[in-house]
């Protein structure tokens, strides 16, 4: 079902690329959510040149201790004074604006944008036990062909995100996050000046020109890329004909000493998602943890199924090549907004400072409007299929 919709001023129902596209964003500090939402607001608000916003986006952390309601009544002042046509958001644990990173609240982040010529739907979804299954409503129904992005931020405890992403109908990009919370019930989600406590929350966006996706899983490659020849279900037994375990033995015995560490801390695995690509090069490899090996039977498991004829490389991740790849993946190209979805195992658990990921994203795309949150696992497309990931920054990008 679609629990709200709304049409930029001007709106003709098709996309006018990126002329008159506006962006702002707000963060604001301390126990008072309520009033930090009003700062947060403001501040997102200036950088509209005093047009109304046709979508916001409204992420609170409430900080240790903090009644969730308290969160929830902050989203919802947020989302009255903004005035928006259509908003979302919701609670996670850290949020990204301002400039800044604040991987614990109390905070506010606010990001709001003016788009003309976008149509916005908004939907609220929820998960309920049906007949021994599990049952999703309030999904986006019509997704068509190259037409559109979806934004969606969910409650792990209470929506599956990944069975989220198989329901959907093939056509668009879906770009989010999962709002970590201390447990169930703690987490709020904010649509169209109201806040829930259970589900998910999406919005879908019309255009296409000018719109683009991110998704920065954080790893590099070690040893080259191998053909799988025997497979069962997440059980790689052969690689390029040989015992899986016995070729990254090769590999690991080949590295530098710092490599070799960075194995031991731990091992991914990409798995190429279009083998029909003529060459696959960084952002066409879907990255997995290796959950085991088994050194007398030589077999690898990972966290994903594998195939029997798909291209796999083994990976690693350290701050220097997370920072790489997403530099390399974000171009050169200026964008004028972004939401960023920034895992909360990146942050000060990977880089000196939780400003890293947003430092980059202002020094490749200077946009007038970059705000998100530290989530709890990250939605984002790799080669063109929607896939749910961890340590990953994923963005929508707005040109």
């Amino acid at each position: 079902m679609t629990n709200g919709s709304a049409r930029s001023a001007g709106d003709t129902g098709e996309s006018t690329g990126g002329a008159g596209r506006r962006f702002g964003d707000g963060l604001a500090t301390g126990p008072d959510l309520e009033g930090a939402a009003e700062v947060a607001v403001a501040q997102a608000l200036d950088g509209l040149g005093g047009q109304a916003p046709d979508l916001l986006a409204v992420f609170v952390a409430p900080g240790p201790g903090q009644d969730p309601d308290q969160a929830a009544a902050a989203g919802e002042r947020a989302m009255q004074l903004a005035g928006a046509r259509a908003a979302f958001g919701g609670t996670p644990t850290g949020v990204i604006g301002g400039g800044h990173g604040r991987e614990q609240g109390p905070a506010v982040a606010v990001w709001a944008a003016v788009l003309p010529g976008v149509e916005i739907e908004t939907f609220r979804m929820s998960a309920r036990h049906a007949a021994g299954d599990i049952e999703l409503t309030g999904l986006p129904t019509e997704l068509p062909e190259g037409r559109g992005v979806v934004a969606a931020v969910v409650d792990p405890y209470t929506f599956p995100a990944a069975g989220f992403l198989r329901c959907l109908p093939a056509g668009a990009s879906v770009v989010g996050g999962l709002v970590g919370s201390p447990g169930p019930g703690a987490a709020r989600l904010f649509l169209d000046g109201e806040a829930f406590a259970r589900g998910g929350v999406a919005v879908r966006l019309s255009a296409t020109d000018g719109v683009r996706t991110v998704v920065s899983q954080g790893c590099r490659p070690i040893g080259p890329p191998m053909t799988v020849t025997r497979a069962e279900r997440n059980i790689v037994l052969e690689l390029a004909g040989q015992p899986a375990y016995h070729r990254l033995v090769e590999i690991v015995t080949a590295l530098k000493p710092e490599d070799q560490e960075l194995v031991a801390r731990g091992l991914h695995v990409g798995i190429a998602v279009d083998e029909y690509a003529d060459e696959h090069g960084r952002g066409d490899f879907l990255i997995r943890g290796v959950l085991g090996v088994d050194e007398h039977g030589g077999a690898i498991a990972v966290g994903d199924v594998v195939e029997v004829g798909q291209t796999l490389r083994f990976q690693v991740r350290d701050a220097g090549g997370a920072g790489e790849d997403l530099t390399e993946l974000l171009g050169s190209r200026p964008a004028r907004g972004a939401l960023l979805f920034s895992c909360n195992g990146r942050g000060t658990a990977m880089f000196p400072d939780a400003d890293h990921d947003v430092r980059i994203v202002q020094k490749a795309l200077g946009p007038e409007g970059l705000a998100g949150f530290f989530a709890a696992g990250e939605i984002g497309p790799v080669a063109g299929q929607n896939h749910l990931h961890a340590f990953t920054a994923s963005l929508l990008v707005f040109d």
